[in-house]
């Protein structure tokens, strides 16, 4: 399972690389309309520090302190500072998950992040459909703002 979670985040976080690096403009990147609440380069931080926190700091014991109010509401970070922290976290993610005893995932994950407890994998799972999720939103940020 272990390399199966690997190949995904691994192929996932390549996909976010790409979206950062597709806007024509790094400004637009920032751009929020109507109920467009969320830019692209805040739903690529929210990733980083998601991946960060919860597979490196929990998981790897990196250290990593997260800053979850600047992964919503910084703005005009540069886009080779974005995608320099894509590759960390590219980097932590892979690291971590090639050195997890497969029995780990079958054992709680340490923290009840939605109020109840789940195997690792489970949560390492989830990890993963979230990240698709808000990859799907850039893209589409991407789209229809970056003009």
């Amino acid at each position: 399972m272990t390399s199966s979670l690997t190949r995904l985040f691994e192929r996932d976080l390549d996909k976010l690389i790409k979206e950062v690096s597709a806007y024509q403009s790094e400004s637009n990147m920032w751009i929020t309309d109507k109920e467009i609440r969320n830019s692209g380069g805040n739903l690529a931080i929210h990733l980083c520090g998601n991946l960060q926190h919860f597979i490196g700091g929990v998981l790897g014991n990196t250290g990593y302190i997260r800053n979850r109010d600047f992964e919503f509401h910084g703005k005009d970070v540069p886009r080779d500072a974005v995608l320099e922290e894509i590759g960390r976290t590219k980097s932590t993610v892979l690291d971590v998950l090639h050195n997890i005893e497969e029995q780990v995932l079958q054992e709680a994950y340490p923290l009840e992040v939605f109020g109840f407890q789940m195997t690792t994998e489970f949560f390492l799972i989830h990890l993963s459909g979230h990240l698709n999720y808000h990859l799907g939103q850039i893209n589409y940020h991407r789209r229809l703002l970056d003009k």
